[in-house]
C-alpha cells in the first residue's frame, strides 16, 4: 500500500460504523466511507465533537447534517498550501491520500534535471497541479467544472505559485486530450484521478471502467520520447489496481520501457496504528 504518513496539517483519527473521523487543521469533520465496514469500534471521544457531519439520505445524496465549520479554511502539506470549504457531496477540496502519489512525481521532477511539462487531467482543485509546479513543472491543469478550476487557481495562489507556468483549462479531458494530439502536443508526465462518474461541460458522460482503457491509449501518445511519469488513479471499488497497472503496461511499457507498480493508497489511522485504504493507483516510471 502506498500510504500518506506524512501529514501535518490532516489526521485520520479514527474509523468506524462506516464512518470516518478526521482532522483538518483544527476542523473536526465526521463523513461516510464505503470501505470502513466494521461497526462499534470507536477509539475516540471526538467523535462527539465534530464540527461537522454529513450524513447519507437513504434516497440518495446526503448533507452536512452538522455544520459549524468555517466557510472555508486552509490547510497545509510541507510548502504546499490548499482552501478548504464543506462542499454538498461530502467532499472538502482534497484527497489527502494524494499526498503520497505528489511526493513521488515530485522528486521524479526535481531529479530529472532538465525541463519537465506535465498534462493534469481530472484536476480537481489542482493538489496534484501545485505539486508538480512546487517541484519545477511546466503543468496544464485539465478539469471540466468552472468553479473547481477557480479554486485550483487560489491553490496555486496560497502556495506561491501565482506566477508559475500553470495553464488552466476548463473542457471535457477526453475531447481536450484528443486536440493535444492532433496538435502535436507532447508531455514528460501525465496524471490521470478520473471520478467512477461524471459528465463533462456538455453533458458528455463518464462512466470509469468503460472509458479508462481508451483514455490510457489516448493520452499515452502524449507522452514525449523522453517521458518520466505516468499516473492513474481510481476509486472505484470494482476496478483494481493489478488491471491499473496492467493497462499502464500494455499502453506505455511497450514503446517507453521503464517499470510499473500499483496498489491501494492508504491513510494512516491514529487510533489504531493501522491504514485505510482510500482508492488506488498505478504508476509507471522510466526510471
Amino acid at each position: 500500500m502506498f500510504v500518506a504518513d506524512k501529514w501535518k496539517d490532516y489526521e485520520l483519527i479514527d474509523c468506524s460504523d462506516g464512518y470516518r473521523l478526521e482532522r483538518w487543521g483544527k476542523v473536526i469533520t465526521v463523513r461516510p466511507d464505503p470501505q470502513v465496514i466494521w461497526s462499534g469500534k470507536k477509539n475516540s471521544a471526538l467523535w462527539d465533537k465534530a464540527d461537522g457531519i454529513y450524513t447519507r439520505s437513504r434516497s440518495g445524496g446526503g448533507e452536512w447534517t452538522v455544520n459549524r465549520m468555517p466557510a472555508q479554511w486552509n490547510v497545509s502539506y510541507g510548502d504546499l498550501r490548499f482552501m478548504l470549504r464543506p462542499m454538498s457531496f461530502k467532499h472538502t477540496g482534497l484527497f489527502p491520500e494524494q499526498a503520497v502519489n505528489w511526493d513521488w512525481f515530485s522528486k521524479l521532477i526535481r531529479e530529472a534535471n532538465r525541463p519537465i511539462k506535465v498534462l493534469n487531467l481530472f484536476a480537481y482543485t489542482g493538489g496534484a497541479t501545485v505539486a508538480a509546479a512546487k517541484a519545477g513543472a511546466e503543468v496544464v491543469h485539465v478539469d471540466a467544472s468552472k468553479g473547481i478550476v477557480a479554486q485550483a487557481k487560489e491553490n496555486a495562489r496560497l502556495s506561491g505559485l501565482g506566477d508559475a507556468r500553470i495553464r488552466y483549462i476548463v473542457d471535457d479531458c477526453k475531447k481536450f486530450v484528443m486536440r493535444e494530439i492532433r496538435r502535436g502536443s507532447r508531455y514528460d508526465g501525465v496524471i490521470m484521478d478520473p471520478p467512477s462518474y461524471g459528465r463533462g461541460p456538455g453533458g458528455e458522460v463518464w462512466k470509469l471502467e468503460e472509458s479508462v482503457d481508451g483514455l490510457v491509449a489516448l493520452a499515452a501518445q502524449l507522452l514525449s520520447d523522453n517521458a518520466l511519469f505516468f499516473l492513474l488513479n481510481s476509486y472505484t471499488t470494482g476496478l483494481s489496481a493489478s488491471s491499473m497497472g496492467y493497462l499502464l503496461g500494455m499502453h506505455i511499457r511497450k514503446t517507453h520501457k521503464g517499470k510499473t507498480d500499483c496498489g491501494e493508497v492508504g491513510l494512516p489511522v491514529s487510533s489504531t496504528g493501522m491504514a485505510l485504504p482510500c482508492g488506488c493507483a498505478a504508476r509507471w516510471s522510466s526510471v
